[in-house]
């Protein structure tokens, strides 16, 4: 699964997820732009990558709206010259039911975890088609395919990436753009330690719980982010429109 050649732009790409994805396309040969809001951790990022000998870039952006992810975009082709893996990774979570949840809450949950994806693909789509093709890689949820306690609008987030990964790679797919997503299960990042401050629980108790699953654990970024580097290579050649669940066996049924 090697990207020699390739430009991956990465949403989120400063922490968690996003930052394993970073480094792991980064040491199979992409060039890495990265997209998030946090200036010092992003950096951070970049200068791993460069320092390693490949190249990257970190560009602050938010990426729930249109005139930023067309800057991103525009830097992406001006200093690499072309994208050919999207990782719409970018995410919040708000743990809450819809009678506790703001109509604030649930606007930034969505615009962050689905608007986001229409802006960027939107912008990177074409540079695609003119390139005879590209994979393009949504970050959705376990809690896309399943409900989950005091997640609403986490969950009908979520279930929109996975909807919205399938129509895109119908409409995408005679132009050669793979698009998929991921469905990762409770996973340890600092979005795993916000879940238990918004819910009021401990931080071990909260962890305990999560990991009630036939692996018996919670996942590790880097283990999301083989995911992501075997749809975004030419591994995953004949691959389109799927939701590949990486979770330890949360959603084949009770422990």
């Amino acid at each position: 699964m090697q990207l020699s050649g390739k430009v991956a732009l990465i949403t989120g790409g400063a922490s968690g997820i996003g930052r394993a994805t970073a480094l792991l396309l980064a040491r199979a040969g992409a060039a890495v732009a990265i997209a998030d809001l946090n200036a010092q951790a992003g950096e951070s990022v970049a200068t791993e990558i460069t320092q390693s000998g490949g190249r990257a870039f970190l560009e602050l952006a938010d990426v729930t709206r249109a005139a930023d992810c067309r800057r991103l975009v525009d830097r992406t082709i001006r200093e690499f010259g072309r994208i050919d893996i999207l990782f719409n990774n970018a995410g919040i979570i708000r743990r809450a039911t819809i009678l506790d949840l703001s109509e604030d809450d649930w606007d930034r949950v969505m615009a962050v975890n689905v608007k986001s994806i229409y802006l960027l693909s939107r912008e990177v789509i074409p540079h695609m088609q003119r390139q005879s093709g590209g994979s393009i890689i949504n970050t959705a949820s376990g809690w896309g395919l399943a409900g989950g306690a005091k997640a609403a609008v986490y969950c009908a987030s979520k279930g929109a990436v996975v909807l919205l990964t399938k129509a895109m790679a119908i409409d995408h797919g005679p132009q050669k753009i793979r698009v998929n997503c991921i469905c990762p299960g409770d996973t340890d990042t600092g979005m795993l330690r916000v879940e238990a401050q918004q819910l009021g629980e401990a931080n071990d108790r909260f962890l305990a719980e999560a990991a009630k699953r036939p692996l018996g654990r919670v996942g590790l970024p880097d283990e999301i982010a083989h995911a992501v580097l075997y749809l975004a290579s030419d591994a995953s050649s004949f691959v389109t429109g799927t939701a590949l669940v990486v979770d330890g066996g949360s959603l084949a049924g009770s422990v």
